[in-house]
Parts: C-alpha cells; sequence; structure tokens
C-alpha cells in the first residue's frame, strides 16, 4: 500500500524511489516510511533466486528493523551476530562478489551504539581491513616466568580459521584490575593452534609468574 501513486518516470538517476514532493502541505500525511518487522534470531536467507541476475549483490546492504535480543541462526551465516536489540539492522556483505553467497556477511546495528563488548565468544567489531571484517575474542593464558610460552589457555586458546584472508589484526595483553597494559602486541602468533609467543613483533620477552588477560582481533 502506498500513500499516492507510484510511478517510474525518471529512470537512470541515483535514487530509485523519490517521495520528497509527497503531500507537502499537510504536517501528518505521508511522511513516514513503515519498515515491516522481523526476528533475526529466527530470520533465514532464501537463496534459491540469488542467481547473479536477481539479488547480485547477495542483500548486502539489506536492511531490516529487528525486534528480538538474542543471536542470529542463520545456517547460511558462517559468523552469527550475537547481542541483538530492538532496531534498524543492515546485512554487512562486502565481499559477496567473491563468494557468490552471503556466507561471510554480518548483520550489523544502523546508527546504533558503535561500543562492542568482547567476550569469550567471537564478537564483530566495527572494523574493516581491506574490506574483511574485524572479529575479537578475550581469553587468558598463564605465564611460568621462566618461558614466554604460556604454560596453559583457561579458556581455551583462540585460533582463527584458515583462509586466504585470516590474519592476526592486533593482540592486546593486559591484567584485569590493575589498569596495566603489557602489549598491544605478541612475538609471534599460530592461528591454527592459538598458540602464542609474549614480547613484540622484534623480541620475545618473559612475562613475570601470573595469568594474563588477553584480546585477539582478526580477520578469517
Amino acid at each position: 500500500m502506498s500513500n499516492g501513486a507510484i510511478a517510474n518516470t525518471f529512470a537512470n538517476q541515483n535514487v530509485f524511489l523519490d517521495a520528497s514532493t509527497n503531500n507537502n502541505g499537510t504536517v501528518n500525511d505521508g511522511k513516514g516510511l513503515l519498515f515491516p518487522t522481523t526476528n533475526l534470531t529466527q530470520f533465514t536467507f532464501r537463496l534459491d533466486a540469488a542467481d547473479g541476475l536477481n539479488f547480485p549483490s547477495y542483500f548486502d546492504g539489506m536492511i531490516v528493523f529487528n525486534t528480538a535480543t538474542g543471536s542470529t541462526n542463520d545456517p547460511a551465516l558462517t559468523t552469527q551476530t550475537t547481542g541483538l536489540a530492538r532496531g534498524f539492522y543492515y546485512f554487512s556483505n562486502p565481499n559477496w562478489a567473491t563468494t557468490n553467497s552471503v556466507s561471510s556477511g554480518t548483520w550489523i546495528p544502523l546508527g546504533g551504539n558503535p561500543r562492542f563488548n568482547v567476550t569469550t565468544a567471537e564478537t564483530t567489531t566495527n572494523t574493516l581491513v581491506n574490506s574483511n571484517q574485524v572479529y575479537a575474542k578475550k581469553g587468558r593464558f598463564v605465564a611460568s616466568g621462566t618461558s614466554t610460552a604460556p604454560t596453559s589457555y583457561p579458556d581455551g586458546a583462540i585460533t582463527v580459521p584458515a583462509s586466504g584472508t585470516a590474519g592476526i589484526y592486533r593482540v592486546t595483553v593486559f591484567k584485569a584490575g590493575t589498569g596495566s597494559v603489557f602489549a598491544n602486541g605478541v612475538y609471534s602468533y599460530d592461528i591454527s593452534n592459538g598458540n602464542l609467543i609474549t614480547g613484540s613483533p622484534s623480541m620475545s620477552v618473559v612475562y613475570p609468574a601470573g595469568t594474563y588477560d588477553y584480546v585477539v582481533e582478526y580477520t578469517k
């Protein structure tokens, strides 16, 4: 339904729909764009018609109004969006031309709070590197005080799935509750098993014995 006739009268222009002159003589009539609502915890993409001619961008930039809280659960997506809240979301799928799918896309809040909460679960950040999404995870490691290799990872080692775009963007080592940041990097990091060597890119460093918090930011 529309509050007025829709006519195809301006082909080959930048906009696909112009309602700026609709009912300008009134205050209330025809002023809002009413979106349908959806539950992103249950929403899944229908891909049977996405053949390169229909939906050629594989829904990159699609906007929905979400009404649910929780996480997405779409088997077509490699990474699910956690911490859903009521509001507008857009589907970010910048690699659609390479993947020819929605698999690498994620749902991102539209104009929402830019903050994100990094936990031991994979978190989608607000950073892209060369159009590749940066993700983050928090963990802990135990240092012996005599070796540059941690003796254990109480929350499990943080691994990154191997791919042509997988890599470590940043590793931040700190101790919660102390205000101390020990490093914004490590000497080396093995993405296949999550094993790290403490230090800086130019020199390995033995950390004093203790348990350290760390956040790994990565692409995949």
